[in-house]
């Protein structure tokens, strides 16, 4: 997978400017970060089920 820099990522910050205009870009920003947050979040909290489900099984 390439390595993204600092000119690819103002590339892709322009697009999205372009795209989505200056006020919705700080709420898509944070529903972003909110949506990441909650996924960290529940991967945290499956792994534990897991081990139990695992023991339940043998």
């Amino acid at each position: 997978m390439p390595n993204i820099g600092a000119p690819e990522l103002i590339i892709i910050l322009v697009i999205l400017l372009l795209l989505f205009g200056a006020k919705k870009l700080p709420e898509l920003a944070r529903s972003v970060g909110s949506s990441a947050k909650e996924l960290r979040n529940s991967m945290k909290d499956e792994k534990p089920s897991e081990k139990k489900q695992g023991e339940n099984k043998s």
